[in-house]
């Protein structure tokens, strides 16, 4: 799923997906059945607060910007425009609710899609009014929308919608009886994330009756052993910074894996990938979840795999097929193209293997630690697959059974995979590395301050500047950050007498943390953890620090960067497009109540346009550029941060229907502009923001051009756009 929105936390995406379905564990207060409690970051200070939602008034009128702000950054809207999927749950729904006296439990209702369809099937059999449909929605502002749904449909009286967890029914309470039928999506890209497992658990335990029927039947997860130069960059981090060979060392011989990508499976569009990927083994099946069961706890499974070719197994790429029916007919999966387009045997032929893009379930990348392993063809491997509650893990073992992924220390530092390639990146160490020592040419700052979460700017200004003290603020690394530097120090060639790490906020520094003295030099990437899913203007978080650091600088200090500049181009993305158009018939049932709410493009009120959304261009389908990149906005760090405003007419230079505009900041390093990091689409190691248009505009170099206007408001830390098109 899309990333936070500004402005709102930023959970992991299965957490935040989570905390939008049945399951939710959102705060309710006992005094106020219609409030609930929303965690809000905000982006620019990093300080947190619960505020109160309040979801009582009148029926019609739209939820507060901040609810609207955060349904639309979810996945329903891509969902819902899932033919492939939608046409599934119906077929199965269909096949599955066949008495007339069937009870049926949707546990996470969503718009109510698969609430109304079970709806719908029970009529058709005579059930109306000897069955019945119950569905739980615990987060209160999906809830009304979901009334808002059924009662466009007029379905308000034949499902019975319960403001809770799925673990707060009771049978004789909520429920006459336990129900015989169960209905659930709570799948995420790695298939356990949002909860599966411990959901079947409970429903079993005290909601169904003894084997019930269930859609989806059963769910099987698939992974392949693959070669890439690209996933190897993105957790091979001592490799990479070796063939930098520029004195800085993050992950020093003898200290390897201290800097490590996340064990975990990553979620990552694999399909354009394609080119730059080498298959050393076929598809194998892993694990099978057997949905009208109770499901272990955890499970393990060892997996003998035959190599295809010969290689180095960088990772391994996994996804999940399901058998919506008993029969087994009505299958979906979230497979790469490659595997959907083969005539691999054993695997289930699905009702449609050329589904369109979407982006509310990808594929997994569980990254094999070091190099890699390599591999002869027609070697047998063996693979331990694990899974616990929420999370499927792997260990590639050699043929003695000794693990070859290693044991990492209890103190080294986990990043996701983008962070990590970025580190191990030349060119962009290579410009920190230059403005640094061009900063340091022509004095000898006595303070120092790194704003944000950089371990690379610590130990660089630490190993060029032996007479500074640095002061790492490490907002979010904290004491993690201070003990991985005091491992690494004496391979950097500094002492930690030098440096000291604050783990604060910018707010909280005082200039007692300075020893009086003024600061220098203020250095940031900028990157902040926790901040990765976001758009990239909430690391303007760094110009937030420099203004409450403004009092404490030196007349002659230096900042770097010295300013952003926020970049767009317009772009054709008509996958993307699709999956967040309109949506008015979803598979027999008017959804046009939600368009507004969820952000949708297309057929809405005037011009209004969704919000501007994070996302990694180029897994977004196909994209093409139909202009040059032009500047939008500076934010000039020089000075204390205030409100901004630009526009820039664009001019064409390919045909093409322009479906709206990819928009990111490029850090200006240095005063005389020579050293610039881009953070656009060309840098797979960054998000985007992407705002579509409310309809696809049809544009020629010849004839057509827009103008952009963008304002920037430091209060809340948006940018918000408007765009029109001659």
């Amino acid at each position: 799923m899309p990333g936070c929105l500004a402005g709102l936390a930023t959970p992991p995406p299965a957490a935040l997906h989570l905390l939008l379905r049945g399951r939710s564990r959102m705060a309710f207060s006992a005094a106020a059945p219609s409030r609930a409690f929303q965690l809000r970051l905000n982006p620019l200070t990093g300080d947190s607060e619960w505020l109160v939602v309040d979801e009582e008034g009148e029926e019609g009128a739209a939820p507060p910007q901040t609810q609207r702000q955060l349904l639309a950054a979810t996945s329903y809207l891509d969902m819902l425009n899932d033919a492939a999927r939608n046409r599934a749950y119906r077929c199965a729904i269909d096949a599955a609710v066949s008495d007339p006296s069937a009870r049926v439990l949707d546990i996470g209702a969503g718009t109510g899609l698969l609430s109304m369809m079970s709806a719908r099937a029970l009529g058709a059999v005579g059930g109306e009014g000897r069955g019945s449909v119950s569905v739980c929605e615990s987060y209160l502002p999906m809830g009304k929308l979901t009334r808002k749904v059924l009662r466009a449909n007029r379905m308000e009286n034949k499902v019975k919608l319960f403001h809770k967890r799925s673990d707060e029914l009771e049978v004789g309470v909520e429920l006459d009886s336990p129900a015989d039928v169960l209905v659930s999506e709570i799948l995420d890209s790695e298939l356990l994330g949002e909860g599966l497992i411990p959901t079947l658990q409970q429903a079993h335990d005290s909601l169904l009756v003894k084997n019930p029927k269930t859609v989806p039947y059963r769910a099987t997860t698939y992974g392949q052993l693959v070669e890439s130069p690209f996933l190897w960059k993105m957790h091979d981090l001592h490799s990479n910074e070796a063939n930098a060979a520029d004195g800085v060392w993050l992950t020093p011989d003898g200290m390897e894996n201290i800097v490590s990508v996340k064990l975990q499976q990553h979620a990552m569009q694999c399909d354009p990938l394609e080119d730059e990927i080498r298959l050393l083994s076929e598809p194998f099946k892993v694990f099978e979840f057997d949905f009208s069961e109770r499901p272990e706890s955890q499970r393990e499974n060892k997996i003998t795999i035959k190599t295809t070719g010969d290689g180095c197994v960088h990772a391994i790429i996994s996804w999940w097929v399901l058998q919506l029916d008993s029969a087994g007919s009505i299958f979906y999966s979230t497979a790469p193209k490659w595997v959907r387009q083969s005539s691999i045997k054993d695997l289930p032929q699905c009702t449609d293997d050329t589904k369109d893009w979407c982006d509310h379930w990808k594929h997994c990348v569980w990254f094999t630690q070091g190099r890699g392993a390599p591999v002869m063809k027609d070697q047998t491997l063996s693979l331990r697959a694990s899974h616990n509650l929420t999370s499927i893990s792997y260990q590639l073992l050699n043929p003695n059974d000794e693990a070859c992924n290693g044991n990492l220390k209890a103190d080294h530092l986990t990043l996701l995979p983008e962070r990590i390639a970025l580190y191990g990146d030349i060119c962009w160490r290579s410009a920190l590395i230059t403005a640094i020592k061009s900063a340091l040419s022509d004095r000898s700052p006595q303070t120092c301050i790194v704003a944000d979460d950089s371990i690379f700017l610590a130990l660089l200004v630490s190993s060029l500047s032996p007479s500074s003290k640095v002061i790492a603020m490490f907002p979010g690394l904290r004491d993690k950050g201070a003990t991985y530097l005091q491992a690494v120090a004496k391979a950097n060639n500094f002492s930690m007498d030098q440096i000291q790490v604050i783990g604060k906020r910018a707010a909280s520094l005082s200039t007692d943390d300075l020893e009086h003295k003024k600061i220098n030099l203020l250095v940031g990437e900028p990157f902040y953890c926790g901040s990765e899913g976001m758009l990239p203007w909430q690391n303007l978080r760094f110009w937030n620090a420099r203004t409450l650091f403004h009092s404490m600088l030196s007349e002659d200090a230096l900042i770097m960067p010295c300013k952003g500049v926020l970049k767009l181009c317009a772009m054709s993305l008509p996958d993307l497009w699709k999956s967040r158009r309109s949506l008015k018939d979803v598979e027999g049932f008017d959804h046009s109540v939600v368009n507004e709410t969820l952000g949708a493009c297309g057929d809405l009120p005037g011009e209004q346009q969704g919000p501007c959304l994070p996302y990694y261009v180029w897994q977004c389908g196909y994209t093409k550029k139909l202009s040059k990149v032009y500047s939008l906005m500076d934010f000039n760090f020089s000075e204390p941060i205030h409100s901004c405003f630009g526009k820039t007419k664009i001019e064409f230079a390919d045909a093409g229907m322009c479906h709206g505009f990819a928009v990111w900041i490029d850090w200006v390093l240095d005063e005389k502009n020579s050293i610039v990091i881009s953070t656009g689409p060309d840098s797979r190691y960054w998000k985007q923001g992407v705002q579509l248009l409310s309809k696809p505009v049809e544009v020629n170099p010849a004839e057509s051009a827009a103008l952009v206007e963008a304002s920037f408001d430091p209060a809340s830390g948006d940018i918000t756009f408007n765009s029109s098109f001659s």
